[in-house]
């Protein structure tokens, strides 16, 4: 780590980080399904939405993962899906399982 950066702005850095790569799948990228996102990299823009709210939470500000998702992609998470998203296949699926299940957690009743 470079020692010449002090704390604050090493926080502002990776914010900046954040903010780019929220753009860049959001506005650049809108169409990678994040089915795909998932599968190849092991998270996908619900993720992002999810640890947002994991800091938010941590930091005691009470944040449900509707308000998350709606704060990370500027609009009801249903209506970007809709404007967005298409059906995955079954082969997406059959993969989603596994990279959800080696990413997130076993539980894959509560699918992206």
């Amino acid at each position: 780590m470079n020692s010449n950066i002090d704390e604050q702005t090493r926080i502002e850095i990776e914010a900046a980080a954040f903010r780019t790569l929220r753009a860049h799948l959001m506005e650049k990228r809108s169409d990678v399904q994040n089915i795909d996102l998932m599968n190849l990299a092991g998270f996908c823009r619900n993720c992002l939405s999810r640890w947002y709210q994991e800091a938010a939470n941590e930091r005691g500000i009470e944040m449900s993962k509707e308000e998350a998702r709606e704060i990370y992609y500027g609009m009801p998470y249903d209506t970007w899906k809709a404007q967005n998203q298409t059906a995955a296949s079954e082969a997406q699926k059959a993969a989603f399982d596994v990279a959800f299940a080696e990413n997130v957690g076993a539980d894959t009743s509560t699918k992206k």
